[in-house]
């Protein structure tokens, strides 16, 4: 399967967007401090009040030999049928988190993830975005 056209990359980038803008705002009016589940809720009730479709604690099965197995995991966020996102109250980012996000963007065949850290003074400090295959 080739990458994502070039509207369709507008497109995701724009919702990427929308998806950041609603988590400064959601971080600018509760700090770096709760749980996670906190920011998800809020994060929720931000992009719906958006317009967008979220899907919370969505069920992933990993498939084997065409065989789905349900292995207990599970996306933080769905937006739009889109984009994942993956939240976390963590001190930092690390390359193990990328990789599980890679992973869940292949698993999901989803073109965009996002991975918020609300544990951070500046939130732009705490997302890393990540594309499969475009």
């Amino acid at each position: 399967m080739g990458g994502v056209g070039a509207t369709n990359q507008q497109e995701m980038n724009t919702l990427g967007d929308a998806v950041i803008g609603a988590a400064m705002q959601v971080h600018r009016a509760l700090g770096p401090v709760l749980l996670e589940l906190a920011y998800e809720a809020c994060l929720v009730y931000e992009l719906r009040n958006r317009g967008l479709e979220v899907e919370q604690q969505k069920p992933l099965p990993v498939v084997y030999k065409g065989v789905h197995v349900e292995c207990g995991y599970r996306l933080d966020l769905v937006v739009n049928d889109a984009v994942i996102v993956e939240l976390k109250t963590v001190q930092a980012i690390e390359p193990v988190h990328m990789a599980q996000l890679l992973s869940y963007l292949k698993l999901a065949n989803k073109p965009l993830g996002l991975f918020i850290n609300f544990h951070v003074k500046m939130l732009k400090d705490g997302i890393q975005r990540i594309v499969n295959n475009f």
